[in-house]
This record gives structure tokens, C-alpha cells and sequence, in this order.
């Protein structure tokens, strides 16, 4: 049996050092890219998304949300824009 305990593995030379003020745990920007759609308001409930990025994970629901809330909104304001005007039926108007 070998009694030997292994290296630790030396750290680059080139790699920097960790920081010692960082905490992974700590909030941080996840830097997704929103491309923006031409509509106002889905553009607005996309850019609230980077409101999470300021806060810890607890505070993600709210912001996921009222950005869930918009986008409903939105899908839910097309529904209601008056569509083209129906095709004429064939058989002329019903009595």
C-alpha cells in the first residue's frame, strides 16, 4: 500500500490571483444579450430583465414576475387590435 499523498497542482504562473474581495454569492450582471423587437412595450418588459442582475436570487421572482405580467399584456393588447375586415362570403349575405 502507498502511504503517499498526492500533489496539490501548482497554480499558473500566469493565471491572476482570486480576488479576495469576491463573493461568488454576491449578485452579478449575467451580461445576456436582449435584442430589441420594435414593439415598445415587450422592449420595456425585456430590459427589466437586467433588474435582476443587481440582486440576490431571492429578489429574481418579482423581477421574473412583473416581466412575465408585461409580455402577457402585450400578447394580450393584440388580441384586442381590430383585425383586417373578413373576406365577403361567396354566397352573398344569409336571410
Amino acid at each position: 500500500m502507498d502511504d503517499a499523498v498526492p500533489e496539490t497542482p501548482a497554480v499558473a504562473e500566469d493565471e491572476p490571483a482570486p480576488d479576495p474581495g469576491y463573493d461568488p454569492a454576491s449578485p452579478a450582471p449575467l451580461n445576456v444579450p436582449r435584442t430589441p423587437t420594435g414593439d415598445a412595450g415587450v422592449d420595456a418588459a425585456l430590459d427589466r430583465l437586467g433588474d435582476a442582475d443587481h440582486l440576490a436570487t431571492d429578489g429574481h421572482v418579482e423581477v421574473y414576475e412583473d416581466v412575465h405580467r408585461g409580455l402577457r399584456d402585450a400578447l394580450t393588447a393584440l388580441d384586442a387590435r381590430p383585425g383586417p375586415p373578413a373576406p365577403p362570403s361567396l354566397h352573398g349575405p344569409r336571410s
